[in-house]
């Protein structure tokens, strides 16, 4: 079996031990790191979110795969370093303020970094401004807000039109949560809805890819 696709489902099993072994054999191999990135962690992370979302995995096996392949990536990383490779985008993302839920959002967390995000991970009640400090600071693609409360939704709205006011350009800015509804993302102005982590990050994805393309 090629290795990469060794990768891959070393990822998709979850296997700590071994999608560390394959990406150490692939770079034997004289593999671009690039391309075990693309082709073998992430390729595997795609196959995971697209389980998850058609309901054959759950949360259990997304966060084990997640763990499979930072396992990978570290050892991958000092290559990357060296030929650098960056993230092709970059994505805030936090549980709006007076919100402490931070469940769903963890798990988009790892489905954005699954489809080759920079993760900047600002926690749990997060009010608007600090979206729009982090957004500046790391020339944010993306800004992802999460709600698991309908008393916490209004500052979704207020953070969303804080960071159109604020920072230029602006980043694709999402929203999800338990009680959030496409319907309400048109409402308060944002990009766009996840109905679920998956979904959440092909989502992200796609927006960045029409908005500049990686």
């Amino acid at each position: 079996m090629p290795t990469l696709e060794q990768i891959a489902n070393a990822v998709i099993d979850g296997d700590e031990q071994a999608t560390p072994q394959h990406v150490e054999a692939a770079l034997k191999e004289n593999i671009p790191s690039r391309q075990i990135l693309n082709e073998g962690l992430l390729s595997g992370m795609t196959e995971v979110g697209r389980r998850f979302r058609e309901g054959e995995f759950f949360v259990p096996e997304v966060l084990i795969a997640a763990e499979a392949m930072k396992a990978g990536l570290a050892v991958l990383r000092s290559e990357l370093v060296a030929q650098g490779v960056k993230a092709a985008a970059t994505a805030v993302i936090g549980t709006v303020r007076g919100d402490l839920h931070d469940i769903g959002k963890n798990l988009v967390a790892t489905m954005l970094e699954g489809a080759g995000f920079e993760v900047i991970d600002l926690g749990v009640d997060v009010p608007p401004e600090r979206f729009v400090e982090a957004c500046r600071e790391h020339k944010a693609h993306v800004a992802a807000l999460s709600a698991l409360l309908t008393t916490t939704m209004p500052e979704m709205e207020g953070a969303v039109r804080l960071l159109r006011e604020q920072v230029q350009p602006t980043p694709v800015v999402l929203i999800g949560g338990a009680p959030v509804t496409d319907d309400y993302a048109r409402q308060i102005g944002a990009d766009g809805y996840g109905r679920d982590a998956a979904s959440g990050a092909e989502l992200a994805k796609r927006l960045c890819q029409k908005k500049a393309p990686w």
